[in-house]
């Protein structure tokens, strides 16, 4: 999402930026174009200028008449202009006294005007034209006109960098805005899980695209409900079911065992067959649990309870399947206080943690269980020494059938649904277990967060 902020943001800057750099770079060019204009119009009044005040004077008076003519009316405009005037020979008559012995040069019948670069001079705009046997030559200097220019220049970038900066700005304003029914989007539909599956995503007004992909995506979530509502009953029905066949199946098999009991060999083979029994009932009964926890139908004993006490005797069993396996069982900080908790439940949640840590960590291992009280919030970690696990796995542990893998540890046991009864426990209290990989070693760190 941030991407194609950022991206509309630049897209916008860029094209209002653009038709600015654009507009600027046009407005430059008429500028110029009409300055140049002007000079061409400026040196045509000049030249009338200049025959009205030789007007009987040319053809009737001595040449040095009209050169001294020529000399004060140049003299007057010398800020202004440059004077040349060649006769039909070809012969320079008269130039303006800044000129020095620089010769203007002359220019094509089909070019009255042009710009040339003289020595000493700079850049110069030249006009040149006739009157009866005379070449009469003006220029001016084109160094006001670039400075203008210029200044423009320097104004128009400027103004490009304050423009770029606002349209960044008012683009990612306008981004902003644009994305933001995709931003509702994007945190109705993280929200919405299998925890959540009847959340629906508000349909912004009107006709629009974004519209349309709301309804789309309610409607596909209309459809994963239904599937997975339908998973839900199929396995609470077939777990129903399927739990007096296993009954009479374990009760027939012991039955059959104490009948066989002197043949060594059928009895190993009835104790096996008692052992994948009592696997498929404990599969069985997590999933009633796990659909009574999901529908409602589970009810909490839930009474005000010291919590101190209760992680004591939590630790208590803790220590017994720990040291089973040669593991070091501590409890750290314990804090004193009140909550409102199921404690049969709560306990089937903790010491399924506790399982799962003591399968994890190496023989040797310390496993840590404290709890923390403060701010309306009850705070339990269990800290293991095993191997943690993958980044990508922290998010979906709680799942059902999700077998946890341990980096570099010993292969994964069990049905997967421990950890997810674990998390509805959690979460029929009004909670939350999490899983994280601890930062001081190697292990794993799971929190319940409950209500104090």
């Amino acid at each position: 999402m941030r991407s194609i902020t950022w991206r509309m943001t630049v897209w916008y800057a860029l094209a209002v930026t653009g038709a600015v750099v654009a507009a600027l770079a046009t407005g430059r060019w008429l500028l110029q174009q009409e300055m140049v204009g002007s000079l061409g119009q400026l040196h045509e009044a000049e030249f009338r200028e200049v025959i009205q005040q030789l007007d009987g004077v040319l053809g009737v008076r001595p040449e040095a008449e009209v050169v001294r003519q020529l000399r004060e009316h140049a003299e007057a405009d010398e800020h202004l202009f440059l004077f040349q005037v060649l006769d039909e020979d070809g012969r320079v008559m008269f130039r303006s006294a800044s000129l020095g012995e620089v010769v203007l040069p002359g220019l094509a019948p089909t070019e009255p005007h042009r710009m040339v670069e003289l020595p000493g001079k700079g850049r110069l705009f030249l006009s040149e034209f006739s009157e009866g046997k005379l070449s009469f030559m003006i220029g001016s200097r084109l160094e006001p006109m670039e400075q203008t220019l210029r200044q423009y220049t320097q104004t128009g970038l400027a103004l490009t960098a304050l423009v770029a900066l606002g349209s960044l700005g008012l683009g990612y304003a306008i981004s902003r805005l644009a994305l933001r029914p995709i931003r509702d989007i994007e945190r109705t539909a993280r929200r919405i899980g299998a925890d959540n599956l009847a959340e629906r995503i508000t349909v912004p007004p009107g006709r629009d695209e974004v519209a349309e992909l709301v309804q789309l995506l309610n409607a596909m979530f209309d459809r994963i409900e239904a599937s997975f509502r339908q998973i839900r009953q199929f396995s609470a029905n077939a777990s129903h079911e399927l739990k007096t066949p296993l009954t009479l199946i374990r009760l027939n098999a012991e039955h059959l065992r104490q009948k066989l009991a002197a043949d060594p060999a059928i009895t190993n083979d009835v104790d096996s067959l008692l052992e994948e029994i009592a696997h498929m009932q404990r599969v069985i009964e997590s999933l009633l649990f796990l659909a009574k926890a999901e529908s409602g139908a589970l009810a909490l004993t839930r009474h005000e309870h010291p919590t101190q006490p209760f992680i004591a005797a939590v630790g208590e069993d803790a220590a017994v399947l720990a040291e089973d396996r040669g593991l070091h069982f501590e409890i750290g900080a314990s804090d004193a206080g009140v909550a409102g908790f199921d404690r049969d439940l709560l306990r089937q949640l903790l010491l399924n943690l506790v399982s799962n840590a003591v399968a994890a960590t190496p023989t040797g291992g310390r496993i840590c269980l404290s709890s923390r009280i403060g701010a309306g919030r009850w705070r339990i970690e269990l800290r293991d020494e095993g191997p943690g696990l993958p980044a990508e796995q922290l998010e979906n542990i709680f799942e059902r059938f999700v077998q946890v893998r341990r980096v570099d540890g010993p292969p994964a046991t069990g049905h997967g649904l421990g950890l997810a009864i674990c998390r509805s426990i959690a979460r029929l209290h009004g909670g939350e277990v999490t899983a994280a990989n601890r930062l001081d070693r190697k292990g794993l760190c799971l929190t319940v967060d409950l209500p104090a």
